[in-house]
């Protein structure tokens, strides 16, 4: 399996977004190894770590590693089965966003209705 992966890197570090405009090549060995040391630190960092901020940030970063992933599938021409769980990924990623904001916005409006008194004036 490590070996089909190796293989697979290569097709995938040629199609890599903006290879030909920037003119550079990538190492598929490089390209590997980049993505999964960043897939285990941000898995780690949204798992271990209790900041919100640090949450996002990783939640986010995985977001783009997905829809590189996706990219890069599309790119090479796997079949859809090989892009699906890229895209099945992205988006229970994309929904742990949307509901860290639903709350977010929920508890900040339940601060400042809090700190308005009985006539709509906020005290202070």
């Amino acid at each position: 399996m490590l070996l089909f992966q190796r293989k697979e890197y290569v097709r995938y570090a040629k199609v890599f977004p903006l290879m030909e405009t920037l003119d550079f090549k990538l190492p598929s060995k490089w390209y590997r190894r980049a993505v999964g040391g960043l897939e285990i630190l941000f898995g780690l960092a949204l798992a271990a770590i209790p900041s919100h901020k640090i949450k996002n940030t990783a939640n986010i970063g995985l977001v783009l590693l997905m829809i590189l992933a996706a990219y890069s599938h599309v790119m090479v021409g796997d079949p859809f089965d090989r892009c699906a769980p890229a895209l099945v990924f992205f988006f229970m990623l994309s929904g742990r966003l949307v509901v860290w904001y639903q709350i977010s916005r929920r508890e900040e409006l339940e601060r400042a209705s809090a700190t308005q008194n009985g006539n709509g004036l906020k005290r202070e």
